[in-house]
Protein backbone atom coordinates (compact mmCIF):
# COMPACT_ATOMS: atom_id res chain seq x y z
CA UNK A 1 0.00 0.00 0.00
CA UNK A 2 1.26 3.55 -0.95
CA UNK A 3 1.57 5.80 1.59
CA UNK A 4 -0.19 9.33 2.18
CA UNK A 5 2.86 10.77 3.71
CA UNK A 6 6.17 10.06 5.32
CA UNK A 7 7.77 12.35 7.86
CA UNK A 8 11.35 12.19 8.95
CA UNK A 9 13.49 12.98 11.86
CA UNK A 10 16.81 15.06 10.40
CA UNK A 11 19.69 13.81 13.41
CA UNK A 12 20.25 10.73 13.70
CA UNK A 13 17.65 9.63 10.57
CA UNK A 14 18.66 11.54 7.74
CA UNK A 15 22.26 12.80 8.37
CA UNK A 16 24.59 11.00 11.08
CA UNK A 17 25.06 14.74 12.95
CA UNK A 18 24.24 13.44 16.60
CA UNK A 19 27.56 11.67 17.10
CA UNK A 20 29.47 15.27 16.42
CA UNK A 21 27.20 17.43 18.12
CA UNK A 22 27.28 14.97 21.35
CA UNK A 23 31.29 15.65 21.02
CA UNK A 24 31.09 19.22 21.25
CA UNK A 25 28.11 19.12 24.24
CA UNK A 26 30.42 16.82 26.14
CA UNK A 27 33.41 18.81 25.40
CA UNK A 28 31.84 21.74 27.00
CA UNK A 29 30.29 21.05 29.31
CA UNK A 30 33.12 18.70 30.88
CA UNK A 31 35.11 21.60 30.89
CA UNK A 32 32.38 23.58 32.70
CA UNK A 33 32.74 21.22 35.90
CA UNK A 34 30.36 18.21 35.30
CA UNK A 35 32.45 15.34 33.75
CA UNK A 36 30.03 13.49 31.19
CA UNK A 37 30.96 11.55 27.79
CA UNK A 38 28.99 11.94 24.15
CA UNK A 39 27.56 8.33 24.83
CA UNK A 40 26.07 9.65 28.45
CA UNK A 41 24.21 12.40 27.13
CA UNK A 42 23.14 10.94 23.77
CA UNK A 43 21.50 8.30 26.19
CA UNK A 44 19.81 10.85 27.83
CA UNK A 45 18.95 13.65 25.48
CA UNK A 46 18.70 12.43 22.12
CA UNK A 47 15.68 14.16 20.22
CA UNK A 48 15.60 16.69 22.83
CA UNK A 49 16.59 20.49 22.90
CA UNK A 50 19.68 22.59 23.81
CA UNK A 51 17.75 24.55 26.86
CA UNK A 52 16.80 20.83 28.20
CA UNK A 53 20.32 19.70 28.14
CA UNK A 54 21.91 23.10 29.60
CA UNK A 55 18.81 23.40 32.45
CA UNK A 56 19.92 19.63 33.24
CA UNK A 57 23.49 20.00 33.40
CA UNK A 58 23.75 23.04 35.63
CA UNK A 59 21.06 21.34 38.11
CA UNK A 60 23.56 18.88 38.24
CA UNK A 61 26.45 21.41 38.87
CA UNK A 62 28.12 22.75 35.61
CA UNK A 63 28.89 26.36 36.14
CA UNK A 64 27.54 27.24 32.27
CA UNK A 65 27.94 30.61 31.16
CA UNK A 66 25.06 33.22 30.10
CA UNK A 67 24.59 32.78 26.54
CA UNK A 68 25.87 28.89 26.28
CA UNK A 69 23.03 27.65 24.15
CA UNK A 70 24.07 30.00 21.44
CA UNK A 71 27.58 29.79 21.93
CA UNK A 72 26.92 25.76 20.94
CA UNK A 73 24.91 26.22 18.19
CA UNK A 74 28.08 28.67 17.04
CA UNK A 75 30.23 25.74 17.60
CA UNK A 76 27.70 22.63 16.03
CA UNK A 77 26.79 24.94 13.44
CA UNK A 78 30.84 24.68 12.37
CA UNK A 79 31.68 21.18 12.93
CA UNK A 80 28.75 19.86 10.80
CA UNK A 81 29.96 22.72 8.20
CA UNK A 82 32.50 20.41 8.04
CA UNK A 83 30.25 17.57 6.21
CA UNK A 84 28.24 15.04 7.91
CA UNK A 85 27.45 11.26 6.68
CA UNK A 86 23.44 10.80 4.91
CA UNK A 87 22.22 7.30 6.51
CA UNK A 88 22.84 4.25 3.98
CA UNK A 89 18.94 3.98 2.07
CA UNK A 90 17.89 7.35 2.83
CA UNK A 91 18.13 8.22 -0.44
CA UNK A 92 16.83 5.36 -1.79
CA UNK A 93 13.92 5.52 0.16
CA UNK A 94 14.04 9.02 -0.43
CA UNK A 95 13.91 8.24 -4.28
CA UNK A 96 11.19 5.72 -4.37
CA UNK A 97 8.61 8.11 -2.18
CA UNK A 98 9.17 10.66 -4.77
CA UNK A 99 8.56 7.90 -7.40
CA UNK A 100 5.06 6.93 -5.93
CA UNK A 101 4.32 10.63 -5.36
CA UNK A 102 4.20 10.40 -1.94
CA UNK A 103 4.52 13.69 0.58
CA UNK A 104 7.72 13.86 2.56
CA UNK A 105 8.21 16.45 4.90
CA UNK A 106 11.11 16.56 7.80
CA UNK A 107 10.06 17.28 11.53
CA UNK A 108 13.15 18.51 13.98
CA UNK A 109 13.72 20.02 17.29
CA UNK A 110 16.87 21.46 15.78
CA UNK A 111 16.81 24.56 14.07
CA UNK A 112 16.50 25.49 10.48
CA UNK A 113 20.27 26.72 10.04
CA UNK A 114 21.52 23.41 11.56
CA UNK A 115 19.65 21.46 9.25
CA UNK A 116 20.33 23.81 6.34
CA UNK A 117 24.00 22.89 6.98
CA UNK A 118 23.69 19.33 7.41
CA UNK A 119 21.03 18.12 4.41
CA UNK A 120 22.28 20.93 2.07
CA UNK A 121 25.05 19.12 1.05
CA UNK A 122 23.53 15.62 -0.11
CA UNK A 123 20.83 17.77 -2.18
CA UNK A 124 17.98 16.85 0.45
CA UNK A 125 17.65 20.57 1.57
CA UNK A 126 16.68 21.58 -1.97
CA UNK A 127 14.92 18.31 -3.00
CA UNK A 128 12.70 18.90 0.43
CA UNK A 129 12.24 22.88 0.44
CA UNK A 130 8.67 24.12 1.73
CA UNK A 131 8.08 20.84 3.72
CA UNK A 132 11.15 21.01 6.38
CA UNK A 133 9.49 21.97 9.68
CA UNK A 134 11.54 23.02 13.20
CA UNK A 135 10.79 23.85 16.96
CA UNK A 136 11.60 27.28 15.85
CA UNK A 137 8.52 27.54 14.53
CA UNK A 138 6.19 24.60 15.72
CA UNK A 139 6.39 22.92 19.56
CA UNK A 140 9.04 20.78 20.17
CA UNK A 141 8.50 16.78 19.84
CA UNK A 142 6.92 14.71 21.70
CA UNK A 143 4.47 17.49 21.17
CA UNK A 144 2.71 16.51 17.44
CA UNK A 145 1.97 19.72 16.13
CA UNK A 146 4.73 19.26 13.32
CA UNK A 147 3.23 15.96 12.43
CA UNK A 148 -0.17 17.27 12.74
CA UNK A 149 0.50 20.13 10.39
CA UNK A 150 2.04 17.73 7.36
CA UNK A 151 -1.21 16.05 8.29
CA UNK A 152 -2.70 19.47 7.74
CA UNK A 153 -1.37 20.66 4.47
CA UNK A 154 -1.26 16.71 2.80
CA UNK A 155 -4.48 15.63 3.24
CA UNK A 156 -3.14 12.60 4.83
CA UNK A 157 -4.75 9.82 6.76
CA UNK A 158 -2.81 9.35 10.20
CA UNK A 159 -3.46 5.41 9.62
CA UNK A 160 -1.69 5.36 6.34
CA UNK A 161 1.22 7.99 7.28
CA UNK A 162 4.44 7.38 8.63
CA UNK A 163 7.35 9.17 11.22
CA UNK A 164 10.60 7.79 11.49
CA UNK A 165 12.51 8.83 14.71
CA UNK A 166 15.71 7.68 16.22
CA UNK A 167 14.60 9.46 19.65
CA UNK A 168 11.86 8.66 22.22
CA UNK A 169 11.02 12.33 22.30
CA UNK A 170 10.08 12.07 18.66
CA UNK A 171 8.54 8.39 18.62
CA UNK A 172 6.08 10.17 21.45
CA UNK A 173 5.38 12.51 18.71
CA UNK A 174 4.20 10.39 15.99
CA UNK A 175 2.48 8.14 18.58
CA UNK A 176 0.68 11.09 19.75
CA UNK A 177 -0.64 12.01 16.53
CA UNK A 178 -1.65 8.73 15.52
CA UNK A 179 0.57 7.86 12.54
CA UNK A 180 2.75 4.57 12.24
CA UNK A 181 5.60 5.36 13.96
CA UNK A 182 9.31 3.78 13.21
CA UNK A 183 12.24 4.06 15.71
CA UNK A 184 15.31 4.15 13.45
CA UNK A 185 17.71 2.55 16.08
CA UNK A 186 21.31 2.94 15.46
CA UNK A 187 22.89 3.45 19.20
CA UNK A 188 21.41 0.56 20.50
CA UNK A 189 18.11 2.34 21.72
CA UNK A 190 15.63 0.04 20.83
CA UNK A 191 14.06 -0.96 23.79
CA UNK A 192 13.33 2.68 24.94
CA UNK A 193 11.84 2.92 21.37
CA UNK A 194 9.90 -0.12 21.35
CA UNK A 195 9.00 1.09 24.97
CA UNK A 196 6.91 3.96 23.82
CA UNK A 197 5.19 1.71 20.89
CA UNK A 198 7.28 2.00 17.66
CA UNK A 199 8.29 -0.45 15.54
CA UNK A 200 12.04 -0.44 15.73
CA UNK A 201 13.93 -0.80 12.67
CA UNK A 202 17.87 -0.79 12.60
CA UNK A 203 18.09 0.07 8.50
CA UNK A 204 16.92 2.56 6.21
CA UNK A 205 15.88 -0.48 4.02
CA UNK A 206 14.16 -2.25 6.78
CA UNK A 207 11.95 1.06 7.00
CA UNK A 208 11.11 1.23 3.36
CA UNK A 209 10.18 -2.31 3.16
CA UNK A 210 7.61 -1.55 6.23
CA UNK A 211 6.24 1.27 4.17
CA UNK A 212 6.61 0.29 0.73
CA UNK A 213 6.77 -3.44 0.85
Amino acid sequence: MIPDLVVFDCDGVLVDTEGPMFEVFAKSITAHGLPVTPHQLASEFTGGTTPIMRDEAMRRGAKLPAGWVEDMNTLIHARIAQGVAVFEGVLDLITALEGASVPIYVASNGTMKRMGLSLGPSGLWDRLNGCILSRETYAAKPDPAMILHAIAQTGADPEKSYMIDDSVPGCQAGINAGVNTIGFATEGQDAHLAEVGATVVNSMAAAQRLILG
